[in-house]
């Protein structure tokens, strides 16, 4: 079964192009741009070239996007193009084809809004029932194309799951007071417990679902590593979440103290992955226990995957005042 895979060149894209063809699975990677994982070079915004990429294929995942970090370079138009009726262009492609499984890369960027408490609320608790309330561009393409995945899912009977992945960037974070304050590791480290995901368990994720998808048909599900949070922690990390991380896990406090690491004072939301290791069947390895461990073994906490493709970055542009500019 060839599966195509959109935005080989990415980040993303190529982590799911290197493990497929290590495992010696028929995949076929395309991309606007060349790369050791694209084998055709084109635009999923351009028709003609998505019916000729998806001949003989009987899987698709669809990664390829404009991302956040392209809110403050690209226009509306852009975003409304490549997001939106390139996948479109998919769906209707998928469609005609009669293809098998359709997974959509999402992001947990659609949430938008809803993941900012109120200041005095307690830390949301984010669900696939949460409403999206999206903030930005990004966020609205990506919420009108989950929508056009459930219409052709439930008007055109194709099997389609939309997995809203959380951070798995290895870039450093785009707020500069965070990047002041926290090495890339540290911070990346203290998101494990509520909102990142290594990307060797976001590739498995995309697998497993690509295995379920003709079996549920439709759904949508966050993939980010399993939280040690529960609804009765809410209140308390909005105030003083170093407290509640040390009472779950009480050898932390050395194994920072060695590092020179501290948590983050306040954590404001919490998304939970529990559905999709419940309905897709998916394993995830990289969570903040993962990470404990390997700090005791003074190992990388990063996957061999995460290491091995390192940083790609979002613009050819190299920027003076953090890794990408902020809208």
């Amino acid at each position: 079964m060839t599966i195509l895979v959109t935005g080989s060149a990415g980040h993303l894209g190529e982590a799911l192009m290197r493990v497929l063809r290590g495992a010696g699975r028929p995949v076929r990677g395309i991309d606007i741009k060349a790369s050791d994982f694209t084998d055709q070079v084109g635009s999923v915004a351009d028709p003609a070239f998505v019916r000729q990429a998806t001949k003989g294929v009987r899987a698709v995942i669809h990664a390829a996007t404009l991302h956040k970090p392209h809110v403050a370079t690209h226009g509306y138009s852009e975003f409304v193009e490549t997001n939106i009726a390139g996948t479109l262009n998919l769906l209707e492609a998928a469609s005609d084809a009669n293809i098998g499984a359709f997974v959509f890369t999402s992001t947990t960027s659609a949430f938008g809004s809803a993941l900012t408490p109120r200041p005095d609320a307690p830390a949301a608790w984010i669900t696939e029932d949460v409403t999206p309330i999206p903030r930005n561009i990004y966020g609205v393409s990506k919420v009108a194309a989950e929508g056009l995945c459930e219409l052709f899912a439930r008007r055109h009977g194709l099997p389609v799951l939309i997995l809203r992945t959380s951070r798995f960037f290895p870039e450093a974070d785009d707020d500069a007071e965070v990047r002041g304050r926290y090495e890339t590791e540290n911070a990346q480290a203290n998101e494990l417990l509520y909102r990142r995901a290594d990307i060797e368990d976001v590739v498995s994720a995309h697998l497993s679902a690509l295995d379920r998808a003709k079996e549920i048909g439709f759904g949508r599900y966050i993939v980010s590593a399993p939280t040690p949070f529960t609804p009765d922690d809410l209140a308390a990390l909005r105030v003083d979440a170093p407290s509640v991380v040390l009472r779950h896990f009480p050898e932390c406090e050395a194994l920072y103290a060695e590092r020179g690491w501290r948590l983050f004072p306040t954590i404001d939301r919490v998304y939970v992955s529990a559905r999709a290791t419940a309905w897709l069947g998916w394993r995830p390895k990289y969570d903040f226990t993962h990470l404990l461990r390997s700090l005791r073994r003074s190992e990388d906490f990063r996957s061999p995957l995460a290491q091995e493709i390192g940083s790609k970055g979002y613009h050819d542009t190299v920027f003076a005042e953090g890794p990408y500019p902020v809208a």
